[in-house]
């Protein structure tokens, strides 16, 4: 099948590609970036757009820098992009490791970071990321500009904060500190397929204790996010086998999991404690 009829604008300026969303999103308006969530289902009829502002032009969009404890990443950002280490310390590497998980490689090297945030799928590894990291994501509009925390910012389903007249126009990740570990797991049917569920596991040691713990899940529940019970259940012990199962049990009785025709509760319970345990496993 093809597209319903649209009409695209290629704005050179954010101040332009917003006031142009400002006059569309009324009348079913989207915003066009990397398009690997969108085309697809506008290929089958399922989303219809009238309009379509692409901001692949749009100068500035593709900033990628650290600045002020925090690595900024613009709208036009490609996955690609954190191919490579984009910052010297562990959070470049933990991107970097993240980022081998998205889909497959044709699709990394035109969807964007911040599309995928704003698309907001379940089994996201960017969700889950921001989420975990607890991500400041820049909303900008013709009204103005609004920071949202990625806790705000899920709301559910392929459902954000977003309003229909705001750009997603930069993630914000603070840096990681020096010796952070971390570990990622995910499980999904095929390699490249949407995943089932999927953890990541961020600490730090003092004196060969975990602190600081960050334990996400995603692709279980309707968003991504952190788990605190799984969080207390390692914060302050040595890290073992035992730790990390006693932290995955605790995130599997946390959650309220999805359903599905192919998946009951139960099962995505079962999984959550494979992929946490897993992530806190593969950060040693």
């Amino acid at each position: 099948m093809k597209p319903a009829p649209f009409t695209r604008y290629v704005p050179k300026t954010l101040d332009e590609a917003l006031k142009i969303l400002a006059e569309v999103a009324p009348h079913d308006g989207r915003v066009l970036a990397g398009g690997q969530s969108l085309v697809p289902i506008m290929a089958f009829r399922m989303a219809r757009p009238a309009h379509l502002v692409d901001i692949n032009e749009v100068a500035g969009l593709d900033a990628l820098k650290v600045e002020n404890g925090k690595l900024v990443i613009g709208a036009r950002v490609r996955h690609a992009a954190f191919h490579k280490s984009v910052e010297k310390g562990a959070l470049g590497a933990l991107l970097a490791t993240v980022v081998k998980h998205i889909a497959h490689y044709p699709i990394r090297m035109r969807g964007t970071f911040c599309g995928s945030l704003a698309h907001a799928d379940p089994a996201s590894e960017w969700c889950l990321t921001a989420a975990t990291l607890d991500a400041e994501l820049v909303a900008k509009s013709a009204r103005g500009a609004r920071v949202i925390p990625a806790r705000e910012f899920f709301e559910g389903i392929m459902a954000t904060a977003l309003k229909d007249d705001e750009l997603l126009a930069e993630a914000r990740l603070p840096l990681l500190p020096a010796g952070t570990k971390f570990g990622f797991n995910e499980f999904s049917r095929r390699a490249g397929d949407f995943a089932m569920a999927s953890s990541l596991a961020v600490y730090t040691l003092k004196d060969g204790k975990i602190a600081e713990a960050r334990i996400g899940i995603g692709g279980a529940e309707p968003s991504p996010r952190r788990i605190p019970e799984a969080e207390a259940v390692v914060n302050g012990q040595a890290p073992s086998e035992a730790v990390f199962q006693a932290a995955a049990e605790a995130a599997a009785d946390a959650i309220d999991p999805l359903e599905d025709h192919q998946t009951n509760a139960e099962y995505r319970r079962d999984l959550v404690r494979a992929v946490v345990s897993r992530a806190l496993e593969g950060s040693l």
